[in-house]
């Protein structure tokens, strides 16, 4: 009985937001307006495919991909804590196969125990919808995969969206236009421990042809005819404190680099966007409901015993295997428009996407 109580309230409590014709949101942006960006030339330089990179006058990147080659870009200094953001556009049309990354990581410096934290956008077939992935890796832990994978509540490729990175010493947060779409913390017992990502990380932006895992699991290739590809990126943030670049990467993770920049993450760490109040989390779980396709949390078959940082709710546990269709279907009748359902969650073969 206490069961179909929770269940009843749990459906009650998001029914007005499902039913609505229009994205809620929940919490504004709060804070996310004020934060300064910085221009391509002065935070980031070119990382591979050069001839595929552009920049126009109002300081927008495109990054494309061809038959060719991909491109991508980097930022000029690694950063300890910080946050991390970007205004982006995706490509339109036939895009299966296609993957743009926003993400931080070290991988470069660490090979066995680097950390990173990915947004990853992967495309779709002409008329069905982008996905986004996000990724938490720390010392290493690749093969304890911390994937969750979402459709979008917009269209990325009609109008550019925000999407941030909020990294501290102590929580993770992704937010999608300012609303915090995922919450990981670091802590002792309950948390992701050491695996958390700890060492310095530089900001990436890449597009990549995927096609071996990032539509359907592989079922649907890159198809060159719809090409090139292009993404678009502007209002870059960097508002972190930068390692010294004059020391060595990898010490620069030990207690003396780290006290150098407290000041720093305790700016970022009280500031109004980065205050995660009861408000903003109601916001979270409302996006989460709606939007999830996959969370490891959820995934017995990966994980018999959720992961320490999961927080696990019994009912949507139990609609685990037909979660993301039910959800993708009822908005389909609410808006009497077709919406592709997605493959089934629990044989969803989530590849990390390096």
């Amino acid at each position: 009985m206490m069961a179909v109580a929770a269940a009843v309230t749990l459906l009650l409590f998001f029914a007005s937001c499902m039913g609505a014709s229009v994205f809620c949101t929940g919490a504004p942006a709060a804070g996310f307006e004020d934060v300064p960006t910085v221009p391509f030339d002065e935070g980031f330089t070119p990382l591979f495919g050069e001839s595929n990179l552009g920049l126009s006058g109002d300081g927008t990147v495109r990054v494309t991909l061809d038959r060719h080659t991909g491109s991508g870009f980097i930022s000029k200094h690694y950063f300890h804590h910080g946050l991390f953001s970007a205004d982006v556009r995706l490509p339109a049309g036939h895009t299966a196969g296609v993957v743009v990354a926003f993400y931080l990581s070290n991988g470069d410096v660490f090979d066995d125990t680097h950390d990173e934290l990915d947004f990853e956008f992967l495309g779709n077939r002409a008329g069905h919808r982008w996905r986004m992935q996000t990724n938490v890796y720390g010392n290493g832990s690749t093969a304890r995969g911390r994937e969750e994978r979402y459709l979008m509540p917009f269209d990325p490729s009609a109008a550019k969206h925000r999407f941030s990175v909020l990294w501290s010493s102590d929580a993770v947060v992704f937010f999608v236009d300012g609303t915090p779409v995922r919450e990981v913390q670091r802590r002792a017992g309950a948390g992701m421990g050491g695996d958390y990502p700890s060492k310095p990380m530089a900001v990436y932006v890449t597009i990549w042809d995927g096609s071996t895992w990032a539509t359907e699991n592989g079922k649907y290739t890159v198809d060159y005819r719809h090409g090139p590809f292009t993404a678009e990126f502007s209002g870059l943030v960097l508002r972190g404190c930068p390692a010294d670049a004059t020391g060595d990467i990898r010490q620069l993770h030990r207690a003396t680099s780290v006290h150098r920049c407290a000041a720093r993450e305790r700016e970022l760490t009280t500031a109004e966007y980065a205050v995660m109040t009861a408000r903003k989390r109601a916001a979270m779980r409302r996006w989460r409901w709606k939007q999830t396709l996959y969370t490891v949390c959820y995934d017995t078959d990966r994980y018999p015993e959720a992961l320490p940082e999961c927080d696990v709710n019994a009912v949507e546990r139990q609609m685990f295997e037909r979660w993301g269709e039910s959800k993708v279907a009822f908005r389909s009748r609410q808006s009497r428009v077709e919406t592709p359902l997605a493959p089934p969650l629990v044989s969803m073969n989530m590849m990390q996407a390096d």
